[in-house]
């Protein structure tokens, strides 16, 4: 019970990053323990605990998004978080920051699907460029171009914002 207290709202939270939708991040974090108490005999070093449960999130996460992807369903948490516009009145420094985070969180999630996984797993989740390549499946060369694409692409999203903000 305390591995999983430590473990479970970092890995709730990649696991939504991912699939964007709470019920289904919510069944793969919870089936990500599962398989790693199930094969905890296979983990060579007990210290890289939470590197080796962060990778089955990653992968089971990533399978079910491309399971879920070609039915074209939106769930309605994914629906009310489109909608949901990012106001903040309080107007310290942390408010300001957190409501900046919240517009570059919500313009990656306009990114095209690749972009927006490449994004979060190099920027957010930490992964190195071969990490990536064998999650997504892609090679190098591929991989460092759909990053490089990926930041144009929101830089491009976030430019008329930083424009407005100046004005």
């Amino acid at each position: 019970m305390e591995v999983y207290n430590r473990y479970y709202k970092a890995m709730y939270n990649v696991a939504y990053r991912i699939v964007r939708d709470s019920f289904e991040a919510e069944d793969i974090m919870q089936d990500s323990f599962l398989k790693a108490f199930r094969k905890l005999d296979t983990l060579r070093e007990p210290s890289t605990f939470g590197v080796w449960l962060k990778r089955i999130v990653v992968n089971k996460s990533i399978y079910t998004y491309n399971k879920t992807k070609s039915k074209k369903e939106e769930s309605i948490d994914q629906k009310l978080y489109k909608l949901k516009v990012v106001q903040d009145d309080e107007q310290d420094n942390e408010g300001r920051l957190k409501q900046k985070a919240k517009m570059v969180m919500k313009k990656i999630d306009e990114l095209k699907d690749n972009y927006r996984m490449g994004l979060t797993l190099h920027l957010i989740e930490g992964y190195d460029y071969d990490e990536i390549s064998e999650i997504m499946d892609i090679s190098y060369g591929n991989c460092r171009t759909m990053i490089s694409r990926a930041k144009e692409s929101l830089r491009s999203k976030l430019q008329p914002l930083i424009n407005y903000n100046e004005g």
